[in-house]
């Protein structure tokens, strides 16, 4: 493994940890000696802790919480765990189970994922994408949350379909977790329900009128060609279609791959 980071540092990255799948080797040159069980164990092995702790939950959603916590811990076992059965796991961290989790959304949520740009920050777009710690973001999946799945504006609570759309990218077409980029774009609510939960995550006001929204994503997406010059934007379950922005990708598997093979070349 190479790597600038060492000891907690290191074992906190979900991007570089590998828990107990570390070889001694790895652990002596790593300074994680004493910070970890004094094992070395195969993913084999840790997927088959992990279908043991999965058949504890006892419904979906607790089975995607349980695996948005595994991806904030260590992105290799969670993709093991995914891949080991699609079938069985993409309807858990995407449709169908993600529109509940998404409908609980400010009330499961334990740690951010993604960015969040609110509208109130206009005119300082880009210096809030240049927050990003990765600088070579290829595909930004972002939606308003106006018209999430079949159930509406959900506002703040539609963060959760960016991050598992970009989960559907590496799960399915094999592209690296460090050149994705969920979003949400906050611009209200229309939801009274939201609007008065307290445990919401968005602003608290409704939504502003198409050309006000209108040049917010103009200015986000001139601020994308700038940050990132090498990204795709991916406009999800929007109240509105941007239609005045040319960069929107296709959802399938198919161009998704052949989109990232493109860049590679």
């Amino acid at each position: 493994m190479t790597t600038n980071k060492h000891g907690i540092d290191l074992l906190q990255d979900p991007s570089l940890n590998k828990s107990t799948a570390f070889t001694e080797a790895e652990k002596q040159e790593l300074g994680l000696i004493g910070l970890l069980p004094d094992i070395t164990e195969t993913e084999d092995l840790q997927l088959q802790r992990v279908m043991m702790q999965l058949g504890h939950q006892h419904t979906d959603l607790d089975r995607y919480i349980y695996l948005i916590n595994l991806l904030d811990h260590n992105e290799t076992l969670f993709y093991r765990t995914v891949m080991s059965d699609p079938a069985r796991f993409l309807p858990i961290v995407y449709d169908p189970t993600i529109g509940e989790a998404c409908l609980k959304f400010g009330h499961i949520y334990r740690q951010a994922r993604g960015m969040y740009l609110s509208i109130s920050r206009r005119g300082k777009v880009k210096e809030v994408l240049k927050n990003w710690p990765q600088k070579d973001v290829r595909f930004i999946c972002v939606t308003d949350g106006g018209r999430i799945l079949g159930l509406g504006d959900l506002g703040a609570n539609g963060a959760g379909i960016p991050i598992g759309k970009l989960q559907l990218y590496t799960a399915c077409a094999g592209v690296p977790p460090q050149y994705l980029l969920p979003m949400y774009l906050d611009a209200g609510t229309n939801n009274e329900q939201y609007l008065h939960d307290p445990l919401y995550l968005g602003m608290r006001k409704t939504r502003p009128s198409t050309e006000e929204l209108f040049s917010f994503v103009d200015e986000f997406m001139e601020a994308v060609q700038e940050v990132f010059p090498k990204c795709c934007v991916h406009f999800e379950d929007w109240t509105r279609t941007p239609c005045t922005c040319s960069n929107v990708i296709a959802t399938s598997t198919a161009s998704i791959t052949t989109t990232y093979k493109a860049q590679r070349a």
